[in-house]
């Protein structure tokens, strides 16, 4: 730990933490940008709303899918190659959106491409960030950090998005990402693996099927709600049993002493479980909110992407205050209390986004709601994360981190296929407000799991590692 501690003030540490903000960064700008390019990208490859609602969760479903395995891939290759790894997959699949012709190229560069690249690059960036920041207060500031670009790409992606798209093509938005990729490969030349690789470590391909399979049926099954009904209870149904024989196979490997996917024990943490609530509905909140307002403003209310990037500003804005406020308020305040804040704050912008869009027409009556939404989450998602990441020693966090990103991820899949299904369904100002009613209602799960987190003590002390489990080795 000490050599951990002596890593993390080497001179070329605020680069390697830059690189690795720039990292989740770059991706969350990925989830949200093409929000604002709903009506180019349609009319460019002759398309619809809903074939480019379809694009956005595909992406953010092979994240889910894939985020398991890509954090127990670290601990047979190492963290530093599979992120470098998951970089170039990035920047491939970047470049082929930029060139698509037609909506199934998009799929395949941003929808595959660029969620597997993801998957492969994000357990690393948060292993690493655990590692190299050994107390409670320096991880905290490092958590901010990477949270703070992370929020900031997801809610400045409209506005850089649309700024892009309305300036040159919404195929340079595209282009641009593969250069802050290439930023981020500069800056991480000198990163160094706290760990090395364990190329004995067997891998759960069963596991990882059995996984992925589960998580893509259960989210096709909630974006099939607004075409048939029938279908979407067969693959929801569906969806939960292959889920189940995952839990199943899973249990039996480690039952018989092998090397499962995905360690059952990680579940009997109750701290840990209770964070990752909160991180799911966190994410389903932030991208759910993205994609319901960027889709009601151009479609409903005709605003181009300039003006809807504009208006995304004010959650911007409130993500940075709050996010790099991470370290000073773990100081002052417990973890718990900074996330259940959060909530409330975010479900109070909710609110005055309903209320005032339908009082006014104005584009300012949506900066006020986005603003608490931006705070709130801003707020809530470092702690969240360090909550859950410090629940572990660090022959686990392989493990927790990939878990911990897929679960994350799995809500920025549900919260853009719900509250899209749902609007694109009747895109009206009706659907509008259930749209975001259902985002509340999500919220308020994510507070009710806030308030069972331990009363934890808001001094910036060590989080004292738990010891690891025969099971994890």
């Amino acid at each position: 730990m000490a050599e951990t501690a002596a890593a993390a003030r080497s001179p070329g540490h605020d680069r390697v933490l830059a690189a690795l903000a720039l990292a989740q960064f770059i991706c969350s700008f990925a989830g949200s940008n093409m929000n604002v390019m709903i009506n180019d990208i349609s009319e460019d490859l002759d398309t619809s709303v809903q074939g480019v609602q379809v694009a956005i969760t595909v992406f953010l479903l092979v994240m889910a899918a894939l985020m398991i395995p890509g954090g127990k891939l670290t601990d047979r290759y190492g963290r530093k190659r599979c992120f470098l790894a998951g970089l170039i997959v990035y920047a491939i699949g970047s470049l082929l959106s930029a060139a698509a012709p037609g909506l199934g190229v998009l799929i395949l560069g941003n929808s595959i491409f660029q969620g597997v690249g993801t998957a492969l690059l994000i357990p690393p960036v948060y292993i690493l960030t655990t590692l190299l920041h050994p107390d409670l207060t320096s991880r905290a500031r490092a958590f901010g950090i990477v949270m703070a670009l992370g929020g900031i790409g997801a809610a400045a992606g409209p506005l850089i998005g649309g700024l892009i798209t309305e300036g040159i093509s919404w195929r340079a938005a595209f282009v641009f990402q593969a250069l802050v990729v290439a930023v981020i490969v500069t800056l991480g030349r000198r990163l160094e693996d706290p760990l090395p690789p364990d190329p004995t470590r067997s891998f759960d391909t069963g596991g990882a099927i059995l996984s992925a399979l589960g998580l893509v049926l259960v989210v096709m099954g909630i974006l099939a709600a607004d075409n048939n009904v029938w279908l979407m209870i067969g693959l929801l149904v569906l969806g939960a049993l292959v889920l189940l024989c995952f839990f199943r196979w899973v249990g039996a490997k480690e039952r018989s002493g092998g090397q499962p996917l995905l360690s059952l024990t990680l579940f009997r943490n109750h701290t840990s479980n209770m964070g990752l609530v909160t991180q799911n509905t966190q994410w389903l909140l932030l991208m759910g909110t993205s994609f319901t307002v960027a889709a009601y403003l151009q479609v409903v209310r005709h605003f181009n992407a300039i003006e809807t990037g504009v208006i995304f500003t004010a959650a911007t804005l409130g993500l940075l205050i709050s996010s790099l406020s991470a370290a000073r308020l773990a100081k002052l305040r417990p973890q718990r209390t900074l996330i259940m804040a959060g909530f409330v704050v975010a479900i109070a912008g909710v609110a005055l986004l309903i209320a005032l869009a339908a009082a006014y027409t104005t584009a300012w009556a949506y900066v006020p709601g986005l603003l608490l939404i931006g705070l709130g989450l801003g707020g809530m998602l470092t702690p969240s994360v360090n909550v859950v990441q410090s629940s572990f020693p660090e022959d686990r966090q392989g493990e927790i981190s990939g878990l911990s990103r897929s679960v994350s991820n799995l809500g920025s899949s549900f919260g853009t296929a719900i509250a899209g299904t749902i609007l694109v369904s009747g895109l009206t100002k009706g659907a509008y407000a259930v749209a975001m009613i259902t985002l509340a209602v999500a919220a308020l799960i994510g507070l009710a799991a806030a308030s069972r987190l331990p009363r934890t003590t808001a001094a910036g002390d060590r989080q004292p590692a738990r010891p690891a489990s025969p099971a994890s080795h």
